[in-house]
């Protein structure tokens, strides 16, 4: 995650937000979780939050809020889930996971977090412009 820098699609999902401390990634996989977005931390490599200064995690934070609410407004979810894990790939980022009722577990993780589970289907390129345009919408209002 360092190593890409901060580019407007990296492979995974389009860019629908660029902040001071963080950038937020639409995932293209079909994981059951329409609006599934990764926010990458952007400052100097970090695996922890714990090695944030207070500013660097507040100013984090904040733009982990400002993008799980657009895409609260946007999906209508009934939860959202914040995951930080980083087991597998060390580097600072946050799952922004919205939940409904009818995504295969509700009341319960996610099931595609599993270290086995490796999404094949990606969503249709349409929807993901789409809800792109939307949700970079919210968060510039």
């Amino acid at each position: 995650m360092c190593r890409e820098g901060r580019p407007d699609d990296n492979g995974f999902g389009p860019r629908i937000f660029v902040g001071r401390y963080s950038d937020a990634y639409l995932q293209r996989a079909d994981v059951g979780h329409p609006g599934y977005t990764i926010v990458i931390w952007r400052g100097r490599h970090v695996a922890e939050p714990m090695e944030l200064s207070p500013d660097e995690a507040s100013g984090y934070f904040t733009e982990v809020m400002r993008v799980a609410r657009a895409i609260e407004t946007h999906y209508k979810p009934i939860k959202m889930n914040l995951e930080m894990l980083g087991n597998s790939l060390p580097h600072l980022h946050t799952h922004v996971i919205p939940r409904f009722l009818d995504d295969g577990a509700p009341g319960t993780p996610a099931r595609f977090m599993g270290a086995d589970y490796r999404p094949e289907v990606v969503r249709p390129e349409g929807d993901i412009a789409r809800e792109l345009a939307a949700l970079r919408r919210i968060l510039a209002s």
